[in-house]
C-alpha cells in the first residue's frame, strides 16, 4: 500500500466518520472532550480529585459514543477517563420537536 493510497483511506475513513457524527448527533444530550478523544454522551460526571496536591479529574460517561476512527465499535455503554488535563462538557441544544406538513 502506497502512501497516497494510505492516505486517500483515511479520508474515505473520516469522512465516513464524521456522517455517522452527524447522523447520531440528535440521539445525545452532550459534548465531551478531552486531550485524547471526542464523546457524545447522554449521561456525564466529572469528579476532581486531590491527592497530595496534585489534581486529576475522573470523567464517567455512560451511553457514549467516541469519535474514533480505528475502533470498530464506537457506542460504549460505559465509559471512565482518568486525566490531568482539561476536559470540555457542553450540553448540547435540544430544538423543539417539528411535526412533518
Amino acid at each position: 500500500m502506497s502512501a497516497e493510497d494510505l492516505e486517500k483511506y483515511e479520508t474515505e475513513m473520516e469522512l465516513s466518520l464524521y456522517r455517522e457524527y452527524r447522523d447520531i448527533v440528535g440521539q445525545f444530550n452532550y459534548v465531551v472532550e478531552t486531550e485524547r478523544r471526542f464523546y457524545l454522551a447522554n449521561s456525564v460526571e466529572l469528579i476532581p480529585h486531590n491527592v497530595d496536591g496534585e489534581i486529576y479529574f475522573e470523567l464517567r460517561m455512560s451511553d457514549s459514543w467516541v469519535w474514533d476512527m480505528y475502533r470498530p465499535a464506537r457506542f460504549v455503554k460505559h465509559v471512565r477517563v482518568i486525566t490531568f488535563k482539561d476536559v470540555n462538557i457542553e450540553e448540547l441544544d435540544k430544538p423543539d420537536l417539528r411535526l412533518p406538513e
